[in-house]
């Protein structure tokens, strides 16, 4: 399936750095920002720009904060058409450390916001357009978000915000494709002047589906992880999505070379991907922090409890 409008963001480190507090080493980095640039993938998310008044540089790595120096030490001597992006939080970033986009190695911020968060996103979005950056929007627990609630969401994006990108966010790997179907098209019709991207997690092993079902009807923006690094049962595999989209500007090759060289030996040290405890939040629509806390316990193959821990039943 072949469309020239599609673009693919990797937001492997980012999303990956939320199950090691984002502590990637700069090798380690730069040996995926390489293989992305060989690829041809449009945009690498590095981390998040959180403000240091927030959270301890001590507990988190460098791709927590996102500092210029640290990503012009990333790219360099790199050659790369692959753009970088970097995401915030509403209410955990300093306006005033982003610096114009001239100043600054970045290319992309995107706000990431809960549905009634959608004011605080649309001024940091505008704030951030107005010095230079590409802008995008990232409609968090979307699955949680009563539909009168996204209808006025959707509206007020349209009318009110800079982003070029709105993405559809399944935070819980909950959705099933005829929900993800009714969502972008929802956000098709509503957003007439944006383009609409999707960020699937896979605790039911159905990021790679879903991101398929928005593609199929418009959606032009993938985010996906090499292996599907991320939280919990991580995300959309960017080799996947390669093999799908059979445009000839993407290489696998890079990927795959990675894969074998970096991400296998990472698996020893980092634990993600599909397993039962991320399964079950993903069924019951539940953020998957307590199936993470429950995989770092000693009773983490628990697997009946856990669920029952969630649904309230127990046992007679």
């Amino acid at each position: 399936m072949f469309r020239e409008k599609i673009k693919v963001l990797d937001c492997t480190i980012r999303d990956g750095g939320l199950m090691n507090n984002h502590n990637f080493d700069m090798r380690f980095v730069r040996e995926v920002y390489k293989a992305l640039s060989e690829a041809g993938i449009d945009y690498m998310e590095v981390g998040y720009k959180n403000s240091q008044r927030l959270f301890s540089s001590k507990e988190y790595g460098k791709w927590k904060f996102c500092n210029d120096q640290d990503i012009r030490e990333m790219i360099q001597g790199i050659e790369s058409a692959t753009k970088i992006s970097v995401m915030v939080d509403v209410d955990r970033v300093d306006v005033d450390d982003v610096l114009p986009k001239q100043d600054s190695p970045v290319d992309m911020i995107r706000v990431a916001t809960y549905v009634k968060d959608v004011d605080k996103a649309i001024y940091l979005v505008n704030h951030f357009a107005d010095k230079g950056y590409e802008t995008a929007v990232n409609i968090m627990a979307i699955s949680r978000a009563l539909d009168n609630e996204l209808t006025e969401c959707l509206q007020q994006l349209e009318k009110e915000c800079k982003a070029r990108i709105i993405n559809i966010v399944d935070s819980f790997g909950s959705l099933y494709q005829e929900t993800t179907e009714f969502l972008i098209k929802k956000a098709k019709s509503i957003l007439k002047t944006k383009e609409i991207g999707m960020h699937a997690h896979n605790n039911q092993q159905l990021a790679f589906a879903n991101t398929i079902e928005a593609i199929i009807h418009d959606a032009n923006y993938v985010d996906t992880t090499i292996f599907g690094l991320g939280r919990a049962a991580g995300n959309c595999p960017t080799e996947l999505i390669l093999g799908f989209l059979k445009n000839p500007k993407y290489d696998i090759r890079p990927i795959l070379d990675v894969i074998s060289k970096e991400f296998i030996p990472l698996q020893k040290k980092i634990e993600w991907g599909y397993f039962i405890p991320y399964a079950i939040t993903g069924i019951l629509d539940e953020h998957p922090r307590t199936a993470i806390a429950l995989r770092e316990s000693d009773r983490k193959e628990n697997y009946r409890e856990f669920y029952e821990s969630l649904v309230g039943e127990v046992e007679e």
